[in-house]
């Protein structure tokens, strides 16, 4: 697959000249690290004398000093007479406006109108509002709601009241059930009965024992010379490492 391009590579030659070869050789400069710090390194092994008294270095420390100080002071000279003429500190415009911003902010003070205004209330006992929570209580009310029937006392042998006694006796769930209880404490063996064969088919479905025959249990004899056994000789013999 290569040895053509290997035979081309022996044979083909470009001259040094061409537009191509020249734009490389350009571009490589421009971007060459070691030619762009060429100067700078011209220049230290050239070396200098730069002394700590020299006029460039105190002139820099001079003016660097001005700068600094300057800029640390700025605010200060900016803010520098504005407050003069206030002896309080309520005349003092930014002040009362922290101090009524404080206030405004303060949740005691927010509320202390309300609490000392809350007990002076008076609400007169004709309100409709006061009206319309008593007629919803008198609704809503578990003692109004209910109403207790009258407990009538009869007589024993009313005709009425040995009527509704037989009635009761026969809606009552004792006397329903009064007929069964003969079975009470009989045993019953469910074997055989419809649900006990449909549990047990149902097992023998889901039987893995049964639904499943295991490889040991069952006797074949292996061909060794059998196509599959040969190429799992042959595979095997490919893969040992030994």
């Amino acid at each position: 697959y290569t040895e053509a391009w290997d035979a081309d590579k022996t044979s083909i030659h470009v001259m040094p000249d061409t537009p191509t070869i020249l734009l490389a050789k350009a571009n490589a400069a421009n971007v060459s690290h070691k030619l762009y710090i060429q100067a700078w390194e011209d220049a230290k092994k050239k070396g200098y004398d730069m002394r700590a008294d020299a006029i460039p270095i105190r002139s820099a420390k001079a003016s660097r000093d001005i700068a600094s100080d300057y800029k640390y002071k700025e605010t200060h000279e900016k803010e520098k007479g504005h407050y003069i003429g206030c002896r309080t500190a309520q005349e003092d415009p930014k002040l009362s406006w922290a101090a009524r911003a404080m206030k405004l902010q303060n949740d005691r003070i927010y509320r202390k109108a309300y609490h000392d205004s809350k007990a002076q209330v008076h609400i007169p006992v004709d309100a409709m509002s006061v009206q319309a929570a008593k007629e919803c209580q008198t609704l809503v009310s578990d003692v109004d709601y209910r109403h207790y029937l009258h407990q009538w006392t009869c007589l024993p042998d009313q005709n009425d009241v040995i009527h509704a006694r037989k009635a009761y006796d026969l809606q009552s769930d004792n006397v329903y059930k009064s007929d069964l209880e003969w079975l009470r404490g009989i045993g019953w063996l469910t074997e055989g009965s419809v649900d006990v064969v449909k549990a047990k088919k149902a097992q023998e479905l889901l039987n893995e024992r049964l639904y499943r025959t295991r490889p040991d249990e069952m006797k074949f004899t292996s061909i060794t010379d059998a196509p599959d056994v040969v190429q799992a000789k042959i595979n095997a013999l490919q893969l040992s490492d030994v």
